[in-house]
């Protein structure tokens, strides 16, 4: 199988530019990032498909290119990819337009939860599951471990792993 250089160069560049444009933190700027990518795939799985055929129908008596089909799995695979596109492309535009509508702009924040959650400590208690029961001043971990309830809750499993 030979490859056409212009589809190949022609999806690398629409992938550059569509990461390029994903890197930005405006919105409509990511949208156009994602098509540009989503089109730069599409390119590469027709390439991938072979080169051009006759339809694969059974019985055909009028065929263009006697000595080969064309494989319909990437045609559809494109189909399909062609649909995702558009309801993703839907999806960040509904997201668009409510930004659009709560904020009147278009360049996304920094969010200011995410930015403690990164600044918090990485010790065990600083942990988002750990559990303050442990100890009730501190918070810190004990030998105990966590209490949830009367130690009769903790009676029968302990019978259980004697016998």
């Amino acid at each position: 199988m030979e490859a056409n250089l212009f589809l190949l160069l022609a999806s690398g560049a629409l992938i550059a530019a569509g990461t390029y444009l994903m890197l930005d933190r405006a919105m409509t700027r990511m949208l156009m990032g994602i098509l540009l990518i989503g089109n730069g795939a599409n390119l590469l799985i027709l390439q991938s498909g072979g080169p051009a055929g006759s339809p694969p129908i059974l019985f055909r008596d009028s065929e263009i290119h006697p000595d080969q089909t064309s494989d319909p799995l990437a045609q559809a695979m494109i189909l399909t990819a062609i649909v995702i596109s558009l309801a993703m492309t839907s999806f960040i535009l509904a997201l668009a337009y409510r930004q659009y509508r709560y904020r009147t702009a278009d360049v996304i924040e920094d969010d200011l939860e995410d930015a403690a959650i990164a600044a918090r400590p990485a010790t065990a208690a600083a942990a988002p599951d750990h559990d303050a029961s442990d100890d009730p001043e501190t918070g810190r971990l004990t030998a105990e471990g966590d209490s949830f309830g009367p130690k009769s809750f903790e009676d029968p499993v302990k019978e259980a792993d004697d016998e």
